[in-house]
């Protein structure tokens, strides 16, 4: 079966390369010149099952506003005559209760757990190297009240048997020695030891190339406009080359999911939230982090990627607005200097932003939408990488008319709601 996969960022290539391995013949179309060079490009380089939760919540809307009027807070919103927007915050702090928490973070993790099982037996089975680390996130608390209300957060984790450790400043230091130079600016800490680290493009790129090796075909500078159907099914997609056909065919389209699925009247709840990142040559490795450490007062990820240092956050509601502001840059070297002084050459520090596909109740969408042969692989907003191969994996047996390892119905566009 002829398999088109539209988008080559990790969830696109990811899809293509579990598709390829059930037998089927696969093209990916892209518009870049080549694979992760949008959403995937530079984001904050975590695998973290144990930190797969949707961004509503309870309390979520009270620490908003907070957010909202610090200097380096973590959330942005530059409002916009957008039904969109507005349609997504509503639905998204709809789901602000802890019963539909619950239900949002039961439906993400094991998606994550088996997501995180399946990129280490590609690991071991390919030749793919990305920067990769096996140390752990430590979640790390600058107040006591962060501290004290990792009750709930444990809970779940026990719950699906994750394992962790709740450290005093002692047991942070000891896993990330560099903090031993701030141990007056921290409480304590969460550590999720199964948790890895490692670049997601080069991840992308070099299971790329594995793909072309198994016979897949990509389109890059080909830029989608339509998808044609009869009303019952996808005939065509048309591109700026023209018509192309499948049996089946796959939006990988992150972001831009809704906006392409719009066009054939297909709505979906999904909404781009930019995230920014600056990628920090190492200066002193004395000083640098071993693994990541989530700053959770600015919700801020700092992460050794090999001989860089990779710093991540914001949630911008922006719409599809791609400028780069300099307050972002400033809130994120803040959070690296605080933490890691003189760990990082800021002066040679690149600067860049993306846009996360984000649903408002927090799982993505690994489905059939609409028509008879439409799959959906998109909306997994910070988790994307988390997320990827156990989601390429989902993707290729509902395409191949197996039953998923993950509840499909979870991940599914008419899902109920939780609690």
């Amino acid at each position: 079966m002829k398999v088109l996969v539209l988008g080559a960022g990790v969830i696109g290539v990811t899809s293509a390369w579990y598709l390829a391995e059930a037998g089927h013949e696969v093209e990916v179309i892209d518009r870049q010149q080549g694979p992760a060079l949008e959403t995937s490009y530079a984001n904050a380089g975590e695998v973290s099952p144990g930190y797969s939760s949707p961004w509503a919540g309870p309390g979520v809307p009270v620490k908003a506003i907070k957010w909202l009027l610090m200097k380096h807070g973590p959330l942005v919103l530059r409002p916009k005559v957008d039904a969109a927007m507005w349609n997504w915050l509503f639905r998204m702090l709809r789901n602000c209760t802890s019963a539909r928490y619950a239900v949002n973070k039961a439906r993400m993790v094991p998606l994550a757990e088996y997501s995180r099982d399946c990129l280490q037996e590609l690991r071991a089975n390919e030749t793919i190297a990305y920067d990769e680390r096996s140390q752990g996130t430590l979640q790390l608390f600058r107040k006591q009240s962060q501290y004290d209300g990792t009750a709930s957060d444990i809970d779940v984790l026990e719950k699906f048997n994750v394992p962790y450790e709740l450290l005093d400043p002692d047991g942070c230091v000891a896993v990330e020695p560099a903090l031993e130079a701030v141990r007056g600016k921290f409480v304590g800490g969460l550590r999720l030891p199964g948790d890895e680290t490692g670049d997601c493009r080069m991840f992308t790129e070099r299971l790329a190339e594995l793909c072309v090796e198994r016979g897949v075909t990509f389109r890059y500078d080909t830029t989608v406009t339509e998808l044609a159907h009869d009303g019952r099914k996808i005939t065509a997609v048309a591109t700026s080359e023209g018509l192309m056909q499948a049996d089946r065919y796959v939006v990988a389209f992150g972001p831009y999911s809704p906006v392409l699925l719009r066009k054939a009247g297909i709505s979906i709840p999904l909404y781009p939230v930019k995230g920014y990142s600056i990628t920090v040559p190492i200066a002193d490795a004395a000083h640098a982090p071993e693994s990541t450490v989530m700053d959770e007062t600015y919700k801020i990820a700092i992460t050794r990627l090999g001989d860089r240092i990779r710093v991540g956050g914001t949630a911008e509601i922006s719409g599809y607005d791609l400028r780069l502001h300099a307050s972002r840059r400033a809130t994120l070297e803040h959070s690296l200097t605080d933490l890691f002084p003189g760990a990082g050459d800021l002066g040679n520090a690149t600067f860049w932003c993306g846009l996360r596909p984000m649903t408002p109740d927090g799982p993505p969408f690994i489905c059939r939408a609409h028509y008879g042969n439409l799959y959906l692989n998109t909306g997994h907003g910070t988790l994307g990488w988390t997320m990827s191969c156990g989601s390429g994996r989902v993707l290729a047996d509902l395409v191949s008319g197996k039953t998923p390892e993950v509840d499909p119905a979870a991940l599914a566009l008419d899902r109920p709601a939780g609690g």
